[in-house]
């Protein structure tokens, strides 16, 4: 009895299936090829700007361009995506942070802006 009770319920269920298998579309993921247009270069620029500023702070003691590089490096961190190279992002941010580290042990006194 609790085959055909079973049996019975399975014909009523695929009576009254809403799902169409004409309309099923395999899920294909993004490749390289046209995932041109979602490539976003802000992450890249952020990198490339932070270690330009991190250069000048550390090589030019200015306190201002170790700071905003460590907000360029921040930037670029959040707005990388997992595929990215983490070493070099990695590698940025500590570069950063050395620039500021190393801007308030040569010298310090508070930041001072170069317009004031």
């Amino acid at each position: 009895m609790s085959a055909t009770a079973s049996a019975s319920s399975n014909t009523v269920s695929n009576s009254n299936d809403p799902r169409r298998p004409g309309k099923v579309q395999r899920y294909k993921p993004v490749t390289g090829e046209n995932a041109g247009a979602s490539d976003d270069p802000v992450p890249d620029y952020m990198n490339v700007l932070g270690m330009i500023f991190s250069i000048c702070g550390l090589m030019m003691r200015m306190k201002w361009c170790a700071w905003v590089a460590l907000y360029c490096s921040c930037i670029s961190f959040a707005n990388s995506k997992s595929s990215d190279d983490t070493k070099q992002i990695l590698s940025s941010f500590m570069l950063s942070m050395s620039a500021v580290v190393m801007s308030y042990l040569q010298n310090p006194q508070p930041m001072t802006l170069p317009w004031t």
